[in-house]
């Protein structure tokens, strides 16, 4: 008993500790970043989550003074590579690229190994994006009031292509069968890529596909555009209405792409990623590279990110609620 310490020894030495750590951190936080930093992707490459990546980890290496690298871990409707970075080290050194069903997956899966509201900090919203409803020039359809019709007279014979449940794809598909009331079967696939192969093969007959993965294949003549997603059309395809507008009044879908670091990142760091993706975001060759594949460039700071981010997770938990929408 009298080599036990104090308890006011035991508290001097937790602040020490505590200190200690503290001091670490901001040691780390004055030094970043001091090697390569790794973006994460929890989706296979040719989707507009790896696009967006790649084309930010570009400018951005330039911008930190050190390699910034894509790593694509897709699985599970982005839940690998998502949960991977809810576990890393929160040191800025390891980065989440997500979209939309970093949301919706907490409604569509019984459970999820991470926690998307506290197990994150929002650094930024890089970009939106609209959906095209497109589908294989096989199919008699060039409008969406036809493909309306021809779902009715074939209650679940139709298909779309989707990559992977709960993502994008997936609820812009469901969120078309809620509104028009029609049964158009989900096909799923290992991510956006493979999907859009799918469409423009033939496999399957429609695809609601990002719209920098799709323009060029409707332009090309391998797929038929019949709408756009958004409120408003599509300067680089002014001729698609929206899907609105050529027959489902209230439809819009518009896909997001956002940048998280782990819980307990220091502010420190969180601000100078913040204010280099800003630059990154604003160089003149940036936009056009973001415009030429149909994406707007938002550029967020953190905390109207944050607020986005606690938007959609409303929003997106209503829509999949009633549509009885699951993943398991």
């Amino acid at each position: 008993m009298k080599n036990r310490p104090s308890m006011r020894n035991w508290i001097y030495l937790s602040l020490a500790t505590c200190a200690l750590s503290l001091g670490q951190v901001c040691a780390s936080a004055q030094t970043y970043p001091d090697k390569p930093v790794r973006i994460i992707s929890p989706f296979p490459a040719g989707g507009s989550v790896d696009l967006v990546a790649r084309m930010v980890a570009v400018k951005l290496t330039e911008n930190l003074g050190q390699q910034v690298v894509v790593d694509n871990r897709s699985g599970a409707s982005g839940n690998i590579g998502t949960e991977l970075v809810a576990h890393a080290a929160p040191d800025g050194y390891t980065l989440l690229v997500n979209t939309i069903p970093f949301v919706a997956n907490a409604f569509l899966y019984k459970k999820l190994p991470y926690d998307p509201i506290n197990d994150f900090i929002p650094v930024m919203q890089i970009s939106t994006s609209p959906s095209l409803l497109a589908v294989h020039p096989s199919l008699p359809i060039r409008s969406v009031k036809e493909l309306i019709a021809l779902a009715k007279a074939r209650p679940g014979q139709l298909n779309y292509g989707s990559a992977g449940p709960a993502t994008n794809p997936h609820i812009a598909g469901e969120l078309f069968n809620y509104l028009t009331k029609v049964n158009i079967t989900v096909v799923h696939f290992k991510g956006g890529g493979p999907a859009l192969i799918a469409a423009i093969s033939g496999e399957v007959g429609i695809v609601f596909a990002n719209f920098a993965e799709t323009s060029a294949f409707v332009k090309a003549g391998r797929l038929r555009a019949l709408g756009v997603s958004s409120a408003k059309r599509a300067p680089a395809l002014p001729d698609v209405p929206t899907i609105a507008e050529a027959g489902v009044p209230g439809y819009e879908f518009t896909t997001w792409h956002g940048l998280w670091a782990p819980k307990g990142t220091p502010q420190a760091i969180v601000t100078l990623l913040s204010e280099r993706l800003k630059k990154t975001m604003a160089a003149p060759d940036q936009a056009k590279r973001f415009a030429d594949r149909g994406l707007a460039i938002v550029a967020s700071s953190p905390g109207e990110f944050s607020a986005h981010v606690a938007a959609e997770y409303k929003k997106w938990g209503k829509v999949i609620k009633e549509r009885g929408m699951h993943a398991d």
